[in-house]
């Protein structure tokens, strides 16, 4: 009879893993950073602790791809305005890099205008193998009603914005020679030959994403959040630590370990791969450069793509370091029992208190 592989709990390896792992990577690279006892005496002291939030986050940048670009004109095109009962939808463009056009969906409550503007929240679609829906799933045109989120957010009266991930509904392959997953690994690709990967150009358009949401006069600027299910939430907790415009972050159903998909040999999404980061942590580690903004994370308890048992190890590693920011009550989570990779009612009833809670009051 054959045997589930067994999934390491991943432990809290703050003075452990990261400890010897990150000691010895910053003192080969970082002057000033003693990489053992026996250097400690000849190494020049460091202007802050090797521990610091911003040493992780510089670490994560570079295994990304390094910094990203200056800033290009936005350029903002509306392509259609649709009336909708309450809201109404804009079909808009904005450019990430020269030359590369995002289509996105803008949801604006009626009772929102400049004279009375709202608090906004980006929407990052879902994976799912459905490389034809992207916007339109979260903006309630189509796909699964169960993630409709943006539609439901819009009617809670926030300004919403969705939009195309790369490879996704009106971004898949210009050439049309390359189909869903093939294009999307040709992509990855295309970003490794250039020293970077696919979550560092995901990052550097949700980036733009926030951009765009500050330059809208009905949108108050100081008053923003992101929230994505499934990739979603992947995309959610990688932008976080790297877009501190963003003060409340909700996540559904998605943080697995490298730790845990190396012990199942599970293949996950190609955006959830940052290069050379196992040097240094584990994805819970870099959810955890979130602090001290407020960030809620759901899980299924039998969600097989994130293991349970690394969840929760992982869910410790964050805790703490929001306990160490002095911010215990800013980091919230929930795991609900016999439960798969789902957006429930429960899941989503906390992520809307937690917005409430963050942008609203």
């Amino acid at each position: 009879m054959k045997t589930k592989p067994s999934i390491p709990v991943l432990k809290n390896n703050r003075r452990n893993f990261l400890k010897s792992q990150v000691i010895f990577a910053l003192g080969a690279t970082m002057p000033g950073i003693a990489i053992s006892e026996a250097h400690a005496g000849s190494a020049k002291p460091s202007s802050e602790p090797v521990w610091s939030a911003n040493n992780m986050r510089e670490k994560y940048q570079q295994c990304l791809g390094g910094p990203f670009p200056d800033q290009v004109p936005m350029n903002v095109q509306i392509r259609e305005i649709i009336q909708k009962d309450g809201y109404r939808i804009e079909s808009l463009t904005y450019q990430a890099q020269p030359g590369i056009k995002i289509p996105a969906l803008l949801m604006v409550p009626d009772q929102v205008t400049a004279k009375n503007p709202a608090a906004a929240i980006a929407v990052w679609h879902q994976h799912n193998g459905e490389y034809h829906l992207g916007k339109n799933e979260p903006a309630g045109l189509a796909g699964n009603p169960m993630h409709h989120t943006g539609l439901a957010l819009v009617r809670e009266g926030y300004v919403v914005l969705c939009p195309d991930a790369l490879c996704f509904e009106e971004r898949q392959d210009p050439l049309g020679k390359l189909k869903d997953s093939v294009y999307e690994r040709f992509e990855f690709l295309k970003e490794v030959v250039r020293g970077r990967c696919m979550a560092w150009r995901n990052i550097l358009e949700m980036k733009r994403a926030v951009d765009v949401l500050c330059s809208r006069p009905e949108v108050k600027p100081d008053r923003l959040g992101c929230y994505g299910h499934s990739m979603g939430s992947t995309h959610s907790w990688l932008v976080g630590p790297l877009e501190p415009r963003l003060k409340c972050i909700v996540g559904n159903c998605c943080m697995p370990t490298y730790e845990a998909i190396e012990a199942a040999h599970y293949l996950h999404c190609m955006p959830n791969y940052v290069p050379g980061w196992r040097n240094f942590g584990d994805t819970p580690d870099i959810v955890a450069l979130i602090a001290p903004r407020a960030l809620h994370l759901n899980f299924g308890e039998k969600d097989f793509g994130s293991p349970v048992e690394a969840v929760r190890s992982g869910l410790q590693i964050i805790a703490e370091a929001y306990r160490n920011a002095g911010v215990s009550g800013n980091f919230t989570s929930f795991i609900e029992p016999d439960t798969g990779h789902v957006l429930s009612d429960l899941m989503w009833d906390k992520t809307k208190k937690c917005f409430e809670k963050h942008l609203k009051n």
